[in-house]
């Protein structure tokens, strides 16, 4: 028998991807070969209004990690539109920031953040967290499946 996301893979379309927003060249660096790995494709925004224009198109988007810094807005902004949209509000949602205190994680995480990964950070805590995250997405789709 195999597990929720190893089959939620083998029937994905090639449309499945992750989204990332942020404008560091080094966290697409590491995202990228994980990602291919697990047979996704990385999206990547480089400011804000790449993020809303990508996030509107009709990618299927498994997970989303967003740079708090990203310029034009930031990674807080996207995650509120992000909870205010029907398609997208089941995706899972990792923010990612250089600088973070007590105050934005928990403002991350009241905005419908799953998870925060501080900068820098390495491609074991990267995989941790996006394991954490598919998770995340295969048992909402299962809790949705059982209604």
């Amino acid at each position: 028998m195999s597990s929720l996301p190893e089959a939620t893979r083998q029937g994905q379309s090639e449309r499945a991807s992750i989204f990332l927003a942020d404008n560091d060249p080094h966290t697409e660096r590491l995202l990228s070969p994980i990602a291919r790995k697990l047979g996704y494709q990385v999206v990547v925004a480089k400011d804000g209004r790449e993020a809303y224009w990508k996030l509107s198109s009709d990618i299927d988007f498994r997970v989303a990690i967003l740079d708090m810094s990203t310029p034009c807005t930031d990674g807080v902004d996207i995650v509120r539109y992000m909870k205010t949209d029907a398609r997208l509000m089941q995706i899972p949602i990792v923010i990612v920031a250089g600088e973070y205190g007590l105050k934005l994680i928990t403002e991350c995480f009241a905005a419908g953040a799953i998870a925060f990964l501080p900068k820098p950070f390495t491609t074991e805590q990267l995989q941790r967290t996006l394991n954490m995250a598919m998770t995340s997405h295969s048992a909402k789709i299962s809790n949705a499946c059982a209604l």
